[in-house]
């Protein structure tokens, strides 16, 4: 792969406009600003990161999480950029819009976690297991294997290229028009579903699109040549600044969700403490604690800065000194599993105490059991009044779906994914409420 391919302005659905005469905004900064005036995007406000959404405690929620991914992304970028500027200046030359990487890496982040339903991974999972346990078991049999996979080991991730190149009905037909690049870098396992799930292989870790979507990743991946594998399954190599993303989301997902647990009560200021001040890379930093500081919540947020800076130098560098790996897509490991010792051994710390105390914590074992349920009720409903539509009583809830989300496809697996394109977008309280009403276990108010 070679970067004058991989970096191209190149508009998905609006290929026939060419570049941006925008004086104000590269083509990039545009992908930004579309994805933050979204109503995708807004709807994360009242997705859950990890906590459950807030009550007197600020929690960070998926927006705030994925606009933090998308700073720290534009520094590795930036940081990136810079070491280009002093030891290989002729790409520069060569590629202009690589002074565009900050922009895009920054853009891809924002969207990284568009795909996600409400309820997290609990939310993936119940939609899975309506197909592989549940009523929408029955449906295999009027599907390809392809289209299957797809629906018991649903992907958020594939599931954010879908919302961002899929026409909805009434919306237009070129989606929201990213850049080809953009697209590619939210891409973190470019494959196909029945390919996706392989141990051992980063870029197949899970999948990427839906068979729905192939036709397009398709024509993303030959725009910008990426890698093609030999295999009967469609599958590619990542695009490099893929690896900077989700760097990004790595680290601020781990040094802040140490953070959300202090303020919680759930790790104390000293057991955060001592988890992040390897990460610190200051001698004046306890000095700083004791004088400077009284409050734990301020000196909690001075060393998870200091983390997330040092991190973001760390696999900078890293991305920077394996250029030839990355772009040959021989890099079988994540950015954040590759940062030297001591601060490697302080990592796998971090990680394994989020795994023991933070995300088996009660409230967030019980919120992901709730979504779990929620989730599966949903589905219960609406998959089979859409593709039956032929009761009083499904002809309702037909009406409860909004016009965007209707198809005029005729095939089951197209009519399924209607429904769960509606599902997946819901907020987290949007779902319980929807939940609740068309069970009968509260009453709709007036509004």
């Amino acid at each position: 792969m070679e970067w004058k391919y991989l970096l191209s302005n190149k508009r998905f659905g609006q290929e026939q406009y060419g570049a941006s005469t925008d004086r104000a905004r590269s083509d990039f900064q545009r992908d930004y600003d579309r994805l933050i005036f979204s109503s995708p995007f807004r709807r994360l406000q009242n997705k859950t990161q990890v906590f459950p959404l807030p009550g007197s405690v600020f929690v960070h929620n998926r927006l705030t999480h994925s606009l933090e991914v998308a700073s720290v992304a534009r520094s590795m970028a930036n940081i990136f950029l810079k070491s280009v500027e002093e030891h290989n200046p002729s790409l520069i030359k060569e590629v202009p819009l690589i002074n565009e990487v900050g922009n895009i890496v920054a853009a891809a982040a924002l969207a990284h976690d568009l795909g996600n339903p409400a309820f997290g991974h609990s939310g993936e999972a119940a939609i899975s297991r309506y197909f592989t346990d549940g009523d929408g078991k029955v449906y295999q049999q009027e599907m390809s294997e392809a289209q299957w996979h797809d629906l018991i080991n649903f992907e958020g991730n594939a599931n954010a290229i879908r919302i961002l190149t899929h026409p909805l009905k009434g919306k237009g037909n070129d989606a929201y028009a990213l850049t080809y690049s953009t697209l590619a870098s939210i891409a973190k396992y470019p494959c196909a579903s029945i390919a996706g799930k392989q141990k051992g292989l980063l870029h197949r870790k899970k999948y990427g699109f839906f068979q729905s979507e192939e036709a397009s990743f398709k024509k993303i991946a030959a725009e910008l040549q990426l890698e093609q594998e030999d295999s009967e399954f469609l599958i590619y190599k990542r695009h490099p600044l893929v690896y900077l993303v989700e760097a990004a989301d790595d680290i601020c997902y781990s040094i802040i969700d140490l953070e959300d647990a202090h303020r919680l009560k759930i790790l104390s200021y000293e057991e955060v403490k001592n988890y992040l001040l390897p990460f610190a890379n200051s001698k004046t930093i306890e000095d700083r604690l004791k004088h400077d500081y009284e409050d734990d919540d301020a000196k909690i947020g001075l060393l998870r800065a200091k983390a997330i800076n040092t991190l973001t130098n760390l696999c900078a560098g890293i991305f920077f000194n394996e250029q030839e790996r990355l772009l040959r897509g021989e890099l079988n490991q994540s950015l954040t599993d590759m940062i030297p010792e001591p601060y490697l051994s302080a990592w796998k710390a971090v990680e394994q105490v989020s795994i023991e105390r933070i995300y088996n914590f009660s409230s967030v074992i019980q919120k992901e059991v709730a979504g779990y349920k929620i989730m599966a009720g949903l589905l219960e409903e609406f998959v089979p009044a859409l593709i039956h539509n032929n009761t009083h009583y499904y002809k309702k809830l037909v009406k409860l779906i909004p016009k965007q989300y209707h198809t005029d496809l005729t095939d089951i697996y197209s009519i399924i994914q209607s429904v769960l394109d509606f599902v997946s977008g819901m907020t987290d309280l949007y779902a319980v409420d929807l939940y609740r009403n068309i069970k009968g276990i509260s009453f709709p108010s007036e509004t």
